[in-house]
């Protein structure tokens, strides 16, 4: 039988999503306990990363499980050319579970396919980051004490950031409503609209980022447009600083709206707004830490008290 993998947030209902937030919460309260002890764990990190590969590994350290793995590719075997295949079949003699992040779309769900131990999708290029998306959606319930019935507004990068399409699917259970604001160049994939229109999930469009799509949001949720997903520079000089977030923009917000970001930024959250109580994606990346021992442990069977 088929190991237990988290490759795409669709791998979860609404009840497993409520059921691992009730465990993120317990790690919250005591992130310190032996419960990988004896455990090894695979990073495999075949794209650049800071918050997901560390909150990962710290996640492991707080659990006592060890690490082995790489983070940059130049130090391991694909470089001599060694399949994905290959590498995941070595790798799964040694740990127990595999935690990848790969530059292709559906990376994941093929290793997942060919893994003999769990595999947990770290991002699959433009295509879904379903652990950042259980972080913001651990996030979005702590700051509203609830995840039905909210308006979320996505800002920025909506056609390449997976963690905007895995936001998506992951919510579509709670009946939100979404408003999504995206020069022409960056909205949101069609793909992506069939599926909310499918599952009767009520979005709006904007190229302009007004007051109105921010004042109507429970929460914002900010995104960089990302420079590595372009093969035309000049496309993305046009598009790079678009959309700017200030402080004085928050001023007629709801008192309940929280801004979160999948971080890292650049210039599409001024600092000043680091201060604000509303600004919440600080807090968001540090509870990447206690969603990611509520997922390994799921996907390993382990019981948290």
């Amino acid at each position: 039988m088929k190991p237990k993998s988290l490759v795409n947030i669709g791998d979860y209902s609404r009840d497993d999503i409520i059921r691992i937030i009730e465990t993120a919460s317990k790690f919250k309260q005591q992130p310190n306990r032996p419960l990988l002890q004896g455990k090894v764990c695979g990073t495999l990190f075949f794209e650049p990363s800071t918050r997901t590969r560390l909150s990962f590994e710290t996640a492991i350290n707080r659990l006592q499980g060890r690490i082995v793995g790489f983070s940059d590719t130049a130090t391991s075997s694909a470089t001599k050319g060694e399949s994905l295949k290959d590498t995941i079949m070595m790798v799964s003699n040694y740990a127990d579970i595999i935690i990848m992040r790969h530059h292709l779309e559906g990376s994941a769900r093929y290793a997942s396919e060919v893994s003999p131990v769990p595999i947990i999708n770290a991002g699959d290029g433009a295509n879904q980051h379903p652990t950042q998306t259980m972080l913001d959606i651990f996030s979005i319930y702590e700051t509203q004490q609830t995840l039905d019935d909210l308006t979320i507004t996505i800002v920025g990068d909506l056609k390449y950031g997976r963690a905007v399409h895995s936001l998506i699917e992951g919510l579509s259970h709670f009946n939100p409503t979404f408003n999504f604001v995206a020069p022409e160049e960056m909205k949101i994939p069609e793909k992506h609209k069939i599926y909310c229109d499918k599952r009767g999930v009520k979005y709006h469009e904007f190229t302009d980022f007004s007051l109105q799509s921010i004042n109507s949001a429970d929460i914002l949720y900010m995104t960089r447009v990302q420079r590595e997903r372009f093969t035309d520079l000049m496309e993305y000089e046009k598009v790079k600083n678009i959309y700017t977030l200030r402080n004085d923009m928050l001023s007629d917000s709801k008192s309940n709206l929280r801004v979160l970001h999948p971080l890292p930024r650049v210039k599409e959250i001024d600092q000043d707004v680091d201060s604000n109580p509303k600004a919440y994606y600080f807090q968001q990346a540090g509870n990447g830490v206690y969603m990611r021992q509520a997922v390994m442990c799921d996907l390993l069977n382990i019981e948290v008290e």
